[in-house]
Parts: C-alpha cells; sequence; structure tokens
C-alpha cells in the first residue's frame, strides 16, 4: 500500500527548492552551523562580561558590551534562516553549540575589566577569521546571498574589534 500524500508530506526531509547543487547546501550549511555556534558562544561570553564588568569604567563598559551583544545576537537568526533557506539544516541544541563552536568560553569566576575586553578584542578578530573562511565557502559555490550578509558581519565584527582595540590601548 503505498502512502498518502498527508503522510508523504510528513516524511519528507527539510528540503528547500534551491538552485545550489547538493555538495554547496551541504558545505554552505555546515560552514554556517560552525559560524552559528561560534556567534551564540562570543554572544554568551559578551553577555557574561557585561553582567560580571566591574571598576571605574563600569558604565562605559557595561553600556560598550550590551551594546556589541545586541549585534552579535542579532545575525544569529539570518545565519540560521539562511541555511534552510537554501535547504540545509541548522543548530538544534546547546550540545550542538558546543560540539562545533571554535570561540572559547570563559567561565572564570572574577576576570579584569582590562583581560574582559582584551579577550573579546581576540575573539572578535577570530570571528572577523571565521566569518572570511566561511564567506570564501560560499564564494566557492558562488552562494552571493551569503556572502553579501557575510560582508556586512565582518564589517561590524572590524568595528567591534576595533572599539575592543581602542578601549584596551595602554597610554604611553
Amino acid at each position: 500500500m503505498s502512502p498518502t500524500a498527508a503522510e508523504k508530506r510528513k516524511l519528507a526531509p527539510l528540503a528547500t527548492p534551491t538552485d545550489l547543487k547538493s555538495n554547496a547546501i551541504q558545505d554552505i550549511s555546515a560552514a554556517l552551523a560552525a559560524l552559528l555556534a561560534d556567534v551564540f558562544a562570543l554572544y554568551i561570553k559578551t553577555k557574561n562580561f557585561h553582567w560580571h564588568m566591574s571598576g571605574p569604567h563600569f558604565r562605559d563598559y557595561h553600556l560598550m558590551l550590551d551594546e556589541q551583544a545586541e549585534q552579535i545576537f542579532a545575525t544569529t537568526d539570518a545565519i540560521a534562516e539562511r541555511a534552510r533557506k537554501i535547504g540545509g539544516t541548522t543548530l538544534r541544541s546547546i550540545g550542538h553549540i558546543s560540539r562545533l563552536q571554535r570561540i572559547n568560553d570563559n567561565d572564570a569566576e572574577y576576570v579584569t575589566p582590562e583581560d574582559m575586553l582584551a579577550e573579546l578584542r581576540d575573539d572578535n578578530r577570530q570571528l572577523v577569521s571565521l566569518l572570511r573562511e566561511t564567506h570564501d565557502v560560499c564564494s566557492e559555490h558562488n552562494d552571493v546571498a551569503t556572502t553579501s550578509l557575510l560582508e556586512v558581519w565582518i564589517d561590524e565584527a572590524e568595528r567591534r574589534t576595533w572599539f575592543l582595540f581602542e578601549t584596551t590601548r595602554q597610554q604611553k
């Protein structure tokens, strides 16, 4: 007995129509999933440092990190939805994030404000590199829509890196 149309729909994979080849979908969605894990890791670390900021520059640093965290979080949905738009899948859990993330967590009891900012500066610089790697994968498969999004996110991460660099610059 063959399945009904409704039964077929229930059995259908999460396949979205696209003109990208199956290897492109696989490569791009895998790159986007890893990138999304990194973005979530950076978001949580930025919020962690925002929540645990202290010292004489508390207000300025606290507000800057909140602004940066909002910008980072704003990319998450677009990254995940881009993978789905091309017929791929994306992250499914915190465990999935932890298996894919390349940006390290910081669970220390106390981190000085200077070390917080320096660590975030380096993490944002690492994110720029990871964004460029993902851009290369998308360019290789002629996925111009994703490369266009990545270019905006590269610019945003470079700006965050610059602000964090200037904030941590030592006076001579």
